[in-house]
């Protein structure tokens, strides 16, 4: 499963998604909101998504890990909207069999949500200026 929401994400909730007798590893990531970023003081981000695409490829890429690393059970939810530094911005969480594929199927979870579904991340920064990050068409906006 996999979500976008611009509602407070709960870790423990989604790790009770994956729970599994059959499970022998479980790993999460959590992707908190930090006060810096390539030099500056961030005080806050925002993000956007085109939601229905959004999800529709998050769900994919859930399928593609559960199938490459024979997952038991696979979720992923990022948030949309203000975060404060801290907040939590996305999680994954992942059970399998063995640790190793756990580990991997995490990463791996991550690292294509990154790069493959349409969220965009604005950053606020102290100075009072703000900019898109990785975000190309979002310039000028």
């Amino acid at each position: 499963m996999f979500t976008i929401t611009p509602d407070p994400l709960d870790p423990s909730a989604l790790r009770d998604q994956v729970l599994d007798p059959a499970a022998g590893g479980f790993c999460s990531f959590e992707g908190w909101v930090r006060n810096h970023h390539e030099g500056h003081e961030v005080q806050h981000l925002e993000y956007e998504a085109y939601q229905l695409l959004a999800e529709k490829e998050g769900h994919r890429i859930l399928a593609e890990a559960t199938e490459k690393f024979e997952l038991l059970h696979a979720v992923c939810s990022h948030r949309t909207g203000p975060i404060e530094i801290g907040g939590l911005a996305v999680v994954v969480c992942v059970s399998s069999a063995h640790r190793d594929a756990a580990f991997d199927a995490c990463r791996y979870i991550i690292d294509e949500v990154k790069s493959r579904v349409p969220i965009w991340k604005k950053e606020f920064f102290t100075s009072g200026d703000s900019g898109w990050v990785r975000c190309d068409h979002c310039a000028g906006h």
